[in-house]
């Protein structure tokens, strides 16, 4: 496994029993449940039929720079996430996805570009003091006493 500076791993992830087919930038975040799925089990029943014997699927996996993947995601082989990349808990990554982009689902699709991501970050911002950061304890009282109740709508 080829990986950058500044990765972070949340939890157990499965880099799966080809992790030398793995490739990640640098500050990649991996949230708990990642499976990477460097190859297919599909092998055990194809090798047993004589025409398709020979069949294999292996792919590699790159993740760039800056990129962070949620929690529970696959992803499958041959796939590239770019730069700049979110990707939401519990997708499915089965086709490569470019830089500056987010996407979820299962499949994963096409959400927003990372510029609209931050913009609306920035509209919903939750204001706190930085320097409570540092102290987990301190920045959860303070989230408890001044984040405001306010709760999605339902659609309809």
């Amino acid at each position: 496994m080829k990986v950058g500076n500044n990765l972070y791993v949340q939890g157990i992830p499965n880099f799966g029993s080809e992790c030398f087919l793995i490739e990640m930038g640098d500050n990649v975040t991996i949230a708990e449940g990642v499976s990477f799925i460097n190859h297919g089990g599909d092998g055990r029943v194809t090798k047993r039929i004589e025409k398709y014997k020979n069949g294999r699927t292996f792919g590699r996996i790159k993740i760039g720079n800056n990129t962070f993947i949620g929690k529970g995601t696959i992803l499958l082989p041959g796939v590239s996430i770019g730069s700049n990349c979110i990707v939401g808990s519990l997708s499915v990554v089965s086709s490569s996805i470019p830089d500056n982009s987010v996407y979820a689902g299962a499949p994963a699709k096409f959400i927003c570009t990372i510029e609209q991501y931050g913009e609306k970050l920035l509209d919903n911002n939750t204001v706190y003091p930085l320097e409570l950061e540092a102290d987990r304890s301190a920045l959860e009282k303070y989230l408890i006493k001044n984040l405001p109740h306010n709760y999605k709508p339902v659609k309809k």
